[in-house]
């Protein structure tokens, strides 16, 4: 093809016709720069469907990872709502001067508030990688883009919360490391020895002193307020930005 052109302008040389060699030449010049443009063009539009495809799978990517987030916090909310509520109960007889619990009744209690642990363990794999590798960028959505960025450091406070309420609920556990008080009597009230088949011990030790000691209503009504605090100054406004995350992704997904 660039022969062929070449030769024209030959042509039109040898027959001294400059006038139309240099409107030919233009004019060949002008057809050069449409063909890079247009190259130019289908290039840029390869390149931005392969990217509109790469968004579109980290986009599933992210919104499978936040919706099993939402269903272990949903998880890790009822938890600790079951805590604080055993906290209260506890508190109750605390302050109570009607008939106290039954051992069995109040080893249920505190087996079911304190052997449970706090600890929200997001599914964040996929956006870390987006995160290191510069790929969050790619992502069109300049609110979904600060939404996640702010998500990590979200999570950094809860987890700094999550430590101080496991503070708490391990002041109240030391409270039966002592020998005024036994770990025997709640598991076997509340029926670990028999799920464990652990032997059990020969003389079970009442823990219901620990009603009239001022140290262990101290450390529960701590271990309540800081899981109040974790519930409605971390998880809920968690849950919040998880869902928002969510809805987010789901509209550009639909686009």
């Amino acid at each position: 093809m660039i022969k062929f052109f070449r030769n024209i302008r030959k042509n039109l040389l040898s027959k001294g016709k400059t006038t139309q060699y240099l409107k030919y030449a233009i004019g060949e010049i002008v057809l050069v720069v449409i063909g890079i443009l247009i190259a130019l063009q289908i290039n840029n539009w390869n390149q931005n469907r392969i990217l509109d495809k790469n968004e579109q799978i980290y986009l599933l990517g992210l919104k499978e990872e936040f919706q099993i987030s939402n269903l272990k916090l949903k998880e890790l909310r009822s938890v600790n709502q079951k805590n604080y509520s055993g906290a209260k109960k506890i508190l109750e007889y605390t302050n109570s001067k009607k008939e106290r619990p039954t051992e069995a009744l109040f080893s249920k209690i505190l087996y079911q508030t304190f052997s449970d642990d706090i600890a929200f363990n997001p599914n964040n794999s996929l956006l870390y990688e987006m995160i290191n590798s510069g790929n969050l960028k790619n992502l069109s959505n300049t609110d979904l883009r600060k939404q996640l960025t702010n998500w990590v450091s979200t999570i950094e406070d809860v987890s700094k919360q999550e430590a101080e309420l496991a503070n708490q609920r391990v002041k109240v556990l030391d409270m039966f490391r002592t020998n005024n008080t036994s770990l025997s009597t709640i598991f076997k009230q509340a029926g670990v020895y028999e799920i464990l088949a652990l032997p059990e011990a020969k003389t079970e030790m009442s823990n219901l002193d620990l009603l009239n000691s001022t140290e262990f209503e101290n450390n529960v009504l701590m271990f309540i307020f800081t899981s109040y605090a974790t519930e409605k100054a971390h998880f809920k406004p968690l849950m919040e930005d998880l869902e928002t995350i969510i809805n987010l992704i789901n509209k550009e997904l639909d686009q």
